[in-house]
């Protein structure tokens, strides 16, 4: 754990399968005290499994580690009002609750940031605080789907895919810290708390603005690109004689040099390929002659002859692939809390003064905490 960061910030998070828990994840790693709030069942994704370690879901120990559980049935009124006595001695209430449900049992915004001008709240909704979707409930699939997502990721030609597991429901989580965040600054500044708003749609929006920005600009909508980019060539993977290997030459400068490791350098000069505005273009025909070459050799000798030149590539990666590397190993991300199972959980991706945030803590068992203060 990192000390001083956060220290002395108390949060109480009501978080439920992944975006809530992941925010109140980072606050406890950053140093926070972090209670948090689960049903009497528990936590939804202490059940997504297996695996399992100790009768809980990876899933779930991977995101609710370094903190407290206490549980609250919101239908007893004594619970209740213990829960929002709780709420008012914190700095932070986080949730991602159903939209319809802090209104129903008195712990919404309006109503505590009035009984408490000093909590910061930050409410963590499906498709945002305004709007005639904002009661409507959402996963992340659905929420990649609607944002349009789905619909520019995968390979040309192929059928549309998702973009990653989890990754809405993470980023989500990582902008609401970032709201908590500067909402503790100011409140340092003038010992006022404020309402923070976030959602999976506006973070699906966010991941989709670049696509937004091309469409509103020209009416079209760019092609699925598989491992490339809608505006920049070349700059994705090419088959090599042993599978794919990423480049990505960024600028012309980086372009010339990797036109010289081809073994083209007069390529750079044709006019072409003289500039990215150019290049896309004659995208298919550059990408095709850059293909015939790179499949003629392994992935390993076209990456010591990029890596020569500066030209930034590197291999698409299986898990395993990237468990073994030594730079995973030196940069100590991941611990192991369980003397029993091999399973490593990750720190966050943040170092202070080469300390990393986060360490080995175990998750909470449902309710551990009760009774404490």
């Amino acid at each position: 754990m990192i000390p001083g960061i956060l220290s002395g910030v108390k949060a109480v998070e009501f978080g439920q399968n992944l975006a809530g828990p992941y925010c109140g994840q980072i606050l406890a790693f950053l140093g926070a005290d972090v209670v948090k709030v689960e049903r009497p069942e528990g936590d939804d994704a202490r059940k997504w499994g297996p695996p399992f370690i100790e009768g809980d879901s990876t899933g779930f120990i991977a995101l609710n580690r370094a903190k407290r559980s206490i549980t609250v049935d919101l239908a007893d009124p004594a619970q209740r009002k213990a829960l929002v006595e709780r709420i008012g001695q914190a700095d932070v209430f986080v949730h991602n609750l159903r939209a319809d449900v802090p209104a129903k049992f008195g712990i919404d915004g309006a109503t505590l940031a009035q009984r408490f001008p000093h909590l910061i709240y930050a409410d963590l909704g499906a498709f945002g605080h305004a709007g005639p979707w904002a009661q409507r409930p959402g996963y992340e699939p659905i929420i990649q789907a609607v944002a349009g997502l789905i619909s520019l990721n995968g390979d040309p030609g192929g059928p549309p895919a998702r973009v990653g597991v989890s990754i809405i429901d993470l980023s989500t989580g990582m902008w609401t810290a970032i709201g908590i965040l500067a909402a503790l600054w100011r409140k340092a500044q003038t010992g006022q708390g404020c309402v923070v708003n976030t959602s999976l749609f506006e973070t699906g929006l966010m991941w989709a603005s670049n696509h937004i920005a091309g469409y509103t600009t020209t009416g079209k909508v760019a092609p699925r690109q598989g491992t490339g980019h809608p505006s920049l060539t070349p700059y994705q993977a090419f088959e090599c004689s042993d599978g794919p290997l990423m480049v990505c030459p960024g600028n012309d400068r980086l372009w010339r040099k990797f036109a010289e490791a081809l073994g083209h350098p007069e390529w750079p000069d044709d006019p072409r390929f003289l500039t990215n505005p150019v290049r896309m273009q004659h995208r298919e025909t550059l990408l095709g002659m850059i293909g015939d070459i790179m499949k003629r050799e392994a992935r390993a000798a076209w990456s010591a002859r990029l890596d020569k030149l500066g030209v930034p590539n590197g291999p698409l990666n299986s898990v395993p692939d990237v468990m073994a590397l030594a730079q995973v190993a030196a940069l100590a991300m991941f611990s192991k809390p369980f003397a029993d199972s091999p399973a490593l959980f990750h720190g966050l991706p943040v170092s202070f003064d080469g300390q990393r945030a986060g360490d080995d803590s175990r998750a909470p068992r449902i309710g551990e905490h009760d009774g404490a203060a």
